[in-house]
């Protein structure tokens, strides 16, 4: 099953991609991808729906966030060795914690904009987890996997000189307008298997720049759940970027090949579909 939703900005409607890959109207079951739809039991009611009794979704329509309703967005750094190695930093011991805006979360296909006096934009493609029950001080890995709703193709968007080299913490290079594009769809984590053998790629322009696995990781998605939980709590519909791997522009030769408006990113993940953005100026 693959969970989607399409329509303007702001008025979006909950769908599913059927087997022949057409967009099927969920909004007569279900208000919308988000909170109880993407619990246990919300998502086992959806998985009951045959595909086949939902109403055609005609013409091109615009894809949205795949899940909306997020209230916590919060993000690993440096969680693949690679990485890690590339920008010149020590693999950490615990997870490295920062937070999103949900705010920063557009369509898979959206534009993205390279904020004002930005010299320094880059492109980091990652998994995304999505929480489907409330997570408090878990004890094991199985109890974490058990609280993830799905999985999503995530985009990370972030302004190095914002993150790094403005002082303070990474915040105010990773929360610019559009800087999350997200989808195109959720896929029930059951559906998905194991989350530590997924190929995530990306590319610039046509050119290949990041092409790993998920297996890289260094905090696994069960032990990154079970971390967070001890320190917040996560509920339906909270987000999780799990990191990226090697090949962002940080970590590239100087000068270094950072975004500018006019390029074109291309990502995507086995099982979880594809993105492409044209970036535009703010």
């Amino acid at each position: 099953m693959k969970l989607l939703r399409y329509g303007p900005a702001g008025q979006e409607k909950p769908g599913l991609l059927d087997a022949e890959g057409r967009i099927r109207d969920l909004s007569g079951a279900v208000p919308d991808i988000a909170g109880e739809a993407l619990t246990p039991a919300g998502i086992a009611r959806l998985k009951a729906i045959d595909p086949a009794t939902l109403p055609v979704v005609t013409g091109n329509p615009r894809l949205g966030p795949c899940v909306t309703g997020t209230g916590k967005f919060v993000c690993i750094g440096l969680n693949y060795s690679d990485h890690a190695a590339e920008t010149g930093a020590t693999a950490p011991t615990e997870p490295v914690l920062f937070l999103k805006t949900p705010d920063t979360v557009v369509g898979p296909y959206d534009e993205v904009l390279v904020p004002r006096k930005s010299v320094k934009t880059d492109w980091e493609v990652e998994l995304g987890v999505v929480i489907g029950r409330t997570a408090r001080y878990l004890d094991t890995h199985a109890d974490a996997l058990a609280c993830v709703a799905g999985y999503v193709l995530s985009h990370d968007v972030s302004e190095r000189e914002f993150q790094i080299e403005r002082g303070g913490t990474w915040d105010k290079g990773k929360n610019c307008e559009t800087f999350n594009p997200l989808g195109p769809y959720l896929v029930p984590a059951e559906d998905v298997g194991d989350p530590q053998d997924l190929g995530l790629r990306l590319w610039v322009n046509g050119e290949l720049k990041q092409d790993s696995s998920t297996k890289n990781m260094i905090f696994p998605v069960a032990e990154v759940i079970r971390y967070l939980s001890q320190f917040m709590v996560l509920r339906p519909g909270d987000l999780i970027n799990t990191g990226t791997p090697a090949g962002v522009a940080l970590g590239q030769p100087d000068p270094k090949p950072y975004l500018r408006p006019g390029d074109v990113v291309e990502l995507e993940i086995d099982g979880l579909g594809r993105q492409r953005q044209t970036f535009g100026a703010a």
